[in-house]
Parts: C-alpha cells; structure tokens; sequence
C-alpha cells in the first residue's frame, strides 16, 4: 500500500507508524503487529492504530522512524505488513517455562536494542522470568548479551575498580566519597551512575550539581585515565541499552525479576570493564533485602555471576533501616558529602560507610594491605587527598574544583516537623521521608529536599524540630509539609497516634 507521510515529532523510544483503521484492516494488521517501510531503506516498525489523527491514505512516522528514513510531510512510502521478530517467539517459549538456548538469549536481546519487541512483549518476558527465574546459565547468557550489544569500555591497565549500591536506602550519597578515596590511591574507578526513578536524588543528580554529568564512553575512558575516576551518567551513552529498556517496562509493572537485577548490575560493570568490584546491599525493613537471609542470597548470587564473568565480586551487607547521614535530596546531600570531604565533620554513617566500602575496593585492587583498607580510606579523607582528587574530578567533567560546600543553593522555602511530645525516636519510615522529599520537589528542583534532625534512638523534645523540609516552589512545600503531618514519618516514645471516643468514628 503507498501511503502520504506524515510526520508526528514525538520520541517514543522505538520503531512506530500510526495507521488510520481503514488503512489498517485493508492492509490485514492488528494494533502490535508489525509493518515493513519501504523506501531507500526499509525499516520494521510497531503498529498503532487511530481513527481521526492520521487521515486514511496516510502514515503517522514517529521521530525515530523519520529520522531512520529521513522523509518529508509531501513523500510517499510503501507499507505492507511485515511478520513478528523470531525473539517474539522466544518469548513465548520463556511463558512456557522451557530454557532457552544461548542463541535465543542473544536474539532477545538484540532485539530488545533494536526496539524489535513492543511493550506488550517485554512485559510478557519481564513477568514470566519474574515468576519463574532463568537458570545460572540463562543469567549469565543474558548478561554477555546485555555487554556485546552496546558500547564497551576497554581500558589498557588494570585493575578497574567500581561499586554499586541496590539502592532502597535515602541519602545514600557514598559515592561522590568513594570514588575520590579510590582513585587518590592510585586506582581507576569509572562510576557510571543513575538517576533516581522513585528516590529522592540518584548519585548522576547529585553530581550534576557540580558537573556536567552526559559524556559518551569514548570520554568516559579518556577522564579516568587522565585523573583516575569519574562520576557519570551512564544512561547518557549507548551501554548495556537494553537494561534501560527493560527497567523502563519493570517500572509500571512493579517488578524486578531476579535474573535481570543480576543482569542490570553486572552488565553495566562489566561494560565499563571493571575487574573488581564491591556491591552494597542494604539490608533492613523498608530496604529491597528486609533480612539477612535474602541478602546473603542475593550476594553469593551475584559473586557467582561475576565468576562466570571474569570478575571478583564482594559484597557489603550494610545497614539500611534509616537514612545514610541526615539529608535526603541532591543539593542537601552534595553539602553534605562535600562538608566530609572539607572537614572531616559529618555524620558518622556517611563517614563510616563511606570508608569501609572504599576500604573493601582498596584491598582488591592491591593499594590496602588485607585488613588495613578501611583505615586508609579514612586516612585519605582526613589528609585532603580525597578532597584534592575530588576537586580534579570536577574540573575535567566541566564543573568549578574551586566549589565548597557553603556554595551549594538550597530551596528557600522551608517548614519544620516537630516533636509531638517528649521520648525517643522508636521508628522512622525510610519511604516516607523519600516520599516528602518528592513531594517538596526532589530530585527535579535540585534544592527541595529534606534535613534530619532526629533518627532512631536519638531523643527529642515536644515542639522541638525533627525534620526540615526544603523547597523551590511554595506551593510544593505546602503540599509536602500537609502530607508529613497527615501521616507523621516518625514515632516517638509515648507518642498518641489517635484519639477514638465514638464506635462510629471506627
């Protein structure tokens, strides 16, 4: 069938034409079937349907499919109906509960690169491996394959050193003092980092703050040669894309399917060519790992996969039933973090856990003697090496070295959470403080967040504040200071939840 182009300036992150429904049954395509574009090129795309947007006669192109073709409002093109990828296939086998085969593995994922599968498909092989996990050699297959079918780092010496936290834990922020303790050592530590999805500040939003965080990989390798360590957004390059697809899927589903968290982490790793590696895993209520029990089995299952990945893996099962030091959101953290790095003065969960992870990665890569790791890094801090190191990793991705933390803007309208009475704290919500945070404007407005002034055990006294709330927009704040006060994210020692005087109130 030839059919008008016309344009729609939207990325939709794949392959797309919109057809209109008389065009679609002429044609004998379903909406989610596939369609062959025929001009200089051809191209496969995923079908939509409309019955007033597109005008019969014509073809809706999507951006990406514009931009592939590269046609104009008045041109033409040939579309004809186009059969599903084999990986569909694929799919349908992994819902059978069958394994696969390591060809399969890469087709999939291939496929899923080249935005070959639509939504529905990915959900289907998102919640199948979900309810029944893939086997060690499956995980592993799909690993290698998430690795070859994007950009690749490779570096001429070694070690390289990464980390990574799984995140669940507000105001994790070790990384903008792991990195620097590891690369003043003489280590190599490329940190590609995320933006936070459902938290109040990923690491790449803190960083931003102080320097331009989007590099390709070319740079990303050309940086850490030249000063030993970055701090980087890694969805800004083409590494292990597929996982960025994938989680794009996991996100509405409310689903993390073990075999691709496995996959997501060491993927990324071993993308930017790192050999040794510690990975975070907090552990506590409120946290992706509630106990010890699934967090042990989440750590020997990811040493095992990076064994079969030519990695050494370590693991740290840490504390993460409250929040890492006492500022959630990114400016507040980046004071933060900074004010360590400055002075030494700071919280000591940040201090501490920021050291013994450093220390861990120290002793890996040979610059700590066995046991002496965590020692060093704490010296490193305390010396200004970290500091000094910092500062060149800020200037070489484009930011002011010359920053302190008493540069940082914060939101400038604030409000308190006080006490409601005498004691100690007894609990303390991890998610509802994120979600304050959101709530304030966080991690969009770089400035919103949330100080704390109490955490577990600490006491406090009736009208006394507990929390700050800091915001850019007015009208956020009073939005997130009514939802703290609705649903208080702290308990207090004897403190009254509510009052019920009449049978009809319950």
């Amino acid at each position: 069938m030839q059919l008008k182009v016309q344009p729609i300036d939207i990325k939709v992150g794949k392959y797309k034409v919109v057809l209109n429904t008389i065009d679609a049954k002429e044609l004998g395509v379903n909406e989610g079937d596939r369609v062959r574009i025929k001009d200089h090129t051809i191209l496969t795309a995923i079908v939509d349907f409309t019955e007033d947007m597109i005008a019969p006669g014509m073809v809706g192109l999507y951006h990406e499919v514009q931009e592939q073709l590269q046609k104009e409002w008045t041109e033409t093109v040939e579309v004809e109906p186009a059969d599903k990828p084999k990986s569909a296939r694929i799919i349908r086998k992994v819902m059978d509960g069958h394994k696969l085969e390591r060809d399969e593995v890469y087709e999939l994922v291939k496929d899923i690169v080249e935005e070959n599968l639509n939504d529905i498909e990915l959900a289907a092989f998102l919640t199948a491996t979900y309810i029944k996990d893939m086997t060690e050699d499956e995980t592993e297959w799909l690993t290698k394959a998430m690795i070859e079918t994007g950009e690749r780092i490779e570096f001429s010496t070694s070690p390289i050193m990464d980390k990574h936290s799984i995140g669940g834990v507000p105001g994790n922020k070790i990384s903008l003092l792991i990195v620097p303790i590891v690369a003043a050592n003489g280590l190599l530590i490329p940190k590609t980092s995320s933006r936070a999805i459902t938290g109040a500040g990923g690491t790449a939003d803190l960083m931003e703050i102080l320097a331009p965080v989007e590099f390709t990989a070319k740079q990303i390798k050309e940086m850490t040669e030249k000063v030993g360590g970055v701090i980087v957004w890694g969805g800004a390059t083409n590494i292990a894309p597929a996982d960025d697809k994938l989680i794009r899927i996991e996100y509405p589903l409310s689903i993390d399917p073990h075999c691709q968290l496995l996959a997501s982490i060491l993927a990324k790793k071993g993308a930017v060519g790192a050999q040794k590696v510690v990975m975070d895993l907090p552990t506590g209520a409120g946290t992706k790992l509630p106990d010890v029990k699934s967090a042990r089995k989440l750590a020997r299952d990811l040493i095992s996969l990076g064994e079969r990945l030519g990695m050494d893996v370590d693991c740290a099962l840490t504390y993460g039933a409250s929040p890492v030091g006492r500022t959630v959101g990114p400016a507040l953290e980046v004071i933060e973090a900074l004010k360590v790095l400055e002075t030494m003065e700071g919280p000591n969960s940040l201090i501490e856990k920021s050291a013994v992870l450093a220390g861990m990665l120290l002793e890996m890569g040979g610059a700590a003697a066995k046991g002496q790791g965590r020692e060093l890094a704490l010296e490193t801090l305390k010396n200004g090496k970290a500091l000094a190191k910092f500062k060149e990793i800020i200037e070489i991705q484009g930011g002011n070295p010359n920053v302190t933390h008493k540069d940082i803007p914060v939101g400038q309208f604030t409000a308190e959470l006080t006490a409601p009475t005498n004691g100690y704290i007894l609990e303390f919500h991890n998610k509802r403080i994120v979600q304050i945070a959101r709530l304030a404007g966080a991690p969009n407005d770089k400035g919103a967040g949330v100080r704390i002034h109490k955490k577990r055990g600490e006491s406090v006294e009736e009208g006394k504040p507990v929390l700050t709330i800091y915001a850019e927009k007015e009208e956020k704040l009073a939005e997130a200071i009514k939802n703290a006060r609705e649903d208080i994210p702290i308990v207090v020692e004897g403190m009254l939840l509510e009052k019920v005087a009449d049978i009809t109130e319950v």
